[in-house]
């Protein structure tokens, strides 16, 4: 059986991206998604939209890039307390045991504003960060502490969409489509011999800021294993300002894309549910 699961990163961005996860789940498309909570829509989310849809999968989304740090480290923040390290920082600095031991405390912190209302299926990260290999091992270490199953990995197969893939964006992606796919190689072997799982396929990182029904269907077209779990990923937004977010938030309102999606043999599925 191939199994799909349609994730909703950035959960608690904002209030027009909550507003999004909240319609793509009624909706059925978006089966779970990821939340923020260093983020200005934190609040909302949790006391707001999670009680409407509670039985949604809920994932903890790792961000150590954008907005403010809990714990102000200096090693990942300025005087301000807002992230300043770039993900080729975040490589370079990953090499450092301080470096990791505030990477870890942050973890922590973040994390533990979830863990007392609400239970956390998967973890994964903003702009992939948990994907760096010395990242990747704080997560399994704090995914075994706090019992939870599933890490998100990113095995892309490359695969084409001719109207997308001449666009300026593409190159960029297939650089870090090859990256994430050598981390994930690392990545996996780490998994073995733990209580940690992850996906087996992903789609979103060659058609990021791209992403619509024929990137969709066409990376799941190239996805033959059976007994196999897909993750895909969408960031949408309710802000008809942030073109690309509001399409794929557009895209969650398909009403025909999930039979669409089960017409090639894929079952929906939740990360609590495997």
């Amino acid at each position: 059986m191939k199994k799909v699961i349609i994730n909703a990163d950035d959960f608690g961005y904002s209030k027009e991206n909550n507003e999004a996860i909240k319609l793509g789940y009624k909706s059925e498309l978006i089966t779970s998604c990821s939340m923020l909570t260093n983020m200005n829509g934190f609040d909302q989310a949790k006391n707001e939209i999670l009680p409407q849809i509670n039985d949604i999968d809920l994932g903890f989304h790792f961000n150590i890039v954008e907005g403010k740090s809990i714990t102000k480290s200096p090693l990942l923040c300025d005087n301000k307390g807002y992230f300043n390290n770039n993900y080729l920082q975040l490589i370079k600095k990953s090499k450092y045991s301080k470096f990791l031991i505030d990477i870890e405390n942050e973890f922590r912190a973040q994390i533990e504003r979830i863990l007392p209302f609400h239970n956390i299926s998967h973890i994964d990260s903003h702009m992939h960060v948990h994907a760096i290999p010395e990242i990747f091992n704080i997560t399994v270490k704090l995914a075994k502490e706090y019992n939870i199953r599933y890490i998100r990995s990113q095995k892309e197969i490359p695969y084409f969409v001719i109207s997308k893939s001449l666009c300026i964006k593409f190159p960029i992606n297939i650089i870090k489509n090859i990256l994430l796919n050598y981390y994930t190689s690392i990545n996996i072997k780490t998994l073995i011999n733990t209580d940690s799982y992850t996906n087996d396929y992903f789609i979103g990182i060659l058609y990021t800021g791209m992403m619509n029904r024929d990137t969709i269907l066409n990376g799941l077209r190239s996805i033959n294993t059976e007994n196999s779990l897909t993750e895909i990923i969408f960031h949408p937004t309710t802000n008809k300002f942030k073109k690309n977010n509001y399409r794929e938030f557009l895209i969650t309102q398909n009403p025909n894309l999930k039979k669409e999606i089960e017409n090639l043999g894929f079952v929906f599925t939740k990360y609590y549910e495997n």
